[in-house]
């Protein structure tokens, strides 16, 4: 199922792209630059780094977290953490900011009342990409996720409740905010390697902020 929630036109505008799942075209447009003031606040205090999977690849995109909780993987596993590994110190306070998008941009989706406790901050050279996977961590699976997209654009993939389900790709441009919830809150999602350019806010990098209810 797809089709507008509400026509475009000069500005932001959604679509549905399933029954939980929606796309904000443009939404984060408006707020780019204090949005990435904030990620650069939270960048000073907890710097993004590279993490393993706990097989031992490096993973190609350098991460931090902000909020109550972040998200950490290493030999361990996958898992949350309300301390910085690297710091031994919180993750620093998710800016007001960043939690207001959130929360604007999943009521605009119909997820009224989403109260995120993470936010994880994925940063991308050119070549970084995301493997398939489901947001499967939390404890709440009756929140959204929200994803945010800044930068240099990226072609996202969603696919279904299983990993060999088809996986339907879309180019995500910057400001974009996909969200999905409810049936599709366990699909499967990645994104393709980021392709080189320049974007005039952050050159050749792509930032994602991914919103969570982990607790």
């Amino acid at each position: 199922m797809s089709g507008s929630l509400f026509a475009p036109d000069d500005g932001p505008w959604a679509e549905r792209l399933a029954a939980g799942t929606v796309l904000l075209h443009g939404w984060a447009c408006a707020d780019a630059e204090r949005l990435l003031a904030a990620v650069d606040e939270v960048a000073r205090r907890s710097p993004p780094r590279g993490m393993a999977t706990p097989g031992g690849q490096a993973m190609s995109v350098t991460t931090t977290s902000c909020g109550d909780w972040g998200w950490v993987s290493d030999r361990r596993g996958y898992r949350y953490s309300a301390v910085d590994p690297d710091s031994g110190q919180p993750w620093p306070a998710m800016p007001a900011a960043l939690r207001a998008l959130a929360r604007d941009a999943a009521e605009a989706a119909g997820f009224p009342g989403f109260d995120p406790d993470a936010c994880l901050i994925n940063c991308y050279l050119p070549g970084a990409r995301m493997g398939l996977h489901q947001d499967k961590d939390e404890r709440d699976f009756s929140a959204p996720i929200v994803s945010v997209s800044l930068g240099l654009p990226a072609v996202f993939l969603l696919g279904g409740s299983r990993r060999a389900d088809p996986a339907a790709a879309m180019l995500l441009q910057h400001g974009d905010v996909l969200v999905w919830g409810g049936p599709d809150r366990m699909r499967f999602h990645g994104v393709k390697p980021v392709k080189p350019g320049e974007h005039p806010l952050l050159g050749g990098r792509r930032v994602n902020l991914t919103f969570r209810k982990a607790r």
